[in-house]
Parts: structure tokens; C-alpha cells; sequence
């Protein structure tokens, strides 16, 4: 197991506008799971914006302030995007993690709890870029980072699957117990 390298900086403080030039993330813009929603519009001006705060494709955004922290990739889709400074942009600088297995790592719930356990704060709770730099990630070799990768997509799938069997199976037993009552 090895250790990872990255850079580690806070997102951009902007005002957003009704037209802009570049899209500001905030964590709004993630749904419940921390996806990323597809209806996105640039709403911030690129006058002051300089190319450090620029996201790449593979950063990682993590939502360091409030209840819901999770860490996400950014995956470019044509439009220049930043982040607010909801988030704390982590940048890979080895290639011996992949980016979707440090986001896997930092939403796992022991981690998940580790972070919390060591947020500041009382009316709005945030964790440090002092302890997000701290966190001790275990760095398996690539070949075994997918294969985690994957049997937790299999796993996320199952849970999906299994609710929508329980919603039909809801639906079918709701409808016997009708056509009971109408015979």
C-alpha cells in the first residue's frame, strides 16, 4: 500500500449572475447522492477567473462544509467550470490513484465518520483542509482499485435493482388485495 500525492485548495468566492461565462459548481448543483445534475448554466463572469481555479477533468471536489460531505470527480463536459468554496478541489499529482477510487474512499462511511468526528464548528460544520490532508488513504495497486471500483458499481446497481422489485411487489399485492375487496 502506498501513500498518494495531491494538491489540495479551497474553491473560488464568486457572486453568481443570471448570464455568465463559466459555470459555478455549489453544492446544490449534486443531487443526494452526490452526482452531479445535469442542468448546469454558466453564472459567473471570467474577468477575474485564473486557470488555477479552473477545474480539469479528474479533479475531485469535496464538500467540506455543512451535514452532507461527499467527494465527487469532475468529469469536463465542454463547459469551464470552478468551484465555490463549499468544496475543496483535490488534484492528483501521482498516477498511482485513480480518482474515482480516492472519491469511493472518502465517501466510505468509516471515513465518512472519521471526518465528521474531527469537523469544527457549531451552526454550520466544516471540515479542515488540515485534516482532509491528514486522512490516511491505503493506495492498492490499479488492477485492485477497479476491481473495487466495480464490485461497489455491482453493489449500488444491486441496491436499485432490489428497490425497484419491492416497488412492484408493492404494486401487486396492492392490487390482489383490491380485486379481494371488488369481488
Amino acid at each position: 500500500m502506498l501513500r498518494y500525492s495531491a494538491a489540495i485548495q479551497t474553491g473560488l468566492f464568486a457572486k453568481p449572475i443570471a448570464e455568465g461565462d463559466i459555470v459555478y459548481l455549489q453544492a446544490k448543483d449534486f443531487d443526494e447522492n452526490g452526482n452531479l445534475r445535469s442542468s448546469l448554466h454558466p453564472e459567473i463572469k471570467a474577468d477575474y477567473i485564473t486557470d488555477k481555479h479552473l477545474l480539469r477533468s479528474g479533479d475531485i471536489l469535496f464538500a467540506a462544509k455543512g451535514t452532507k460531505n461527499f467527494a465527487a470527480v469532475f468529469e469536463n463536459h465542454n463547459e469551464p467550470a470552478v468551484a465555490s468554496t463549499s468544496f475543496f478541489v483535490i488534484r492528483l499529482t501521482q498516477k498511482n490513484i485513480l480518482p474515482h477510487f480516492l472519491v469511493w474512499f472518502l465517501n466510505h462511511p468509516s471515513t465518512q465518520k472519521l471526518l465528521k468526528g474531527q469537523a469544527i464548528g457549531t451552526s454550520i460544520v466544516s471540515i479542515s483542509k488540515a485534516v482532509l490532508e491528514q486522512i490516511e488513504v491505503p493506495v492498492p495497486d490499479i488492477k485492485t482499485q477497479r476491481a473495487i471500483l466495480q464490485i461497489a458499481q455491482l453493489r449500488i446497481e444491486e441496491r436499485k435493482l432490489k428497490q425497484q422489485v419491492e416497488v412492484l411487489r408493492e404494486k401487486q399485492i396492492q392490487q390482489k388485495l383490491l380485486n379481494a375487496v371488488k369481488l
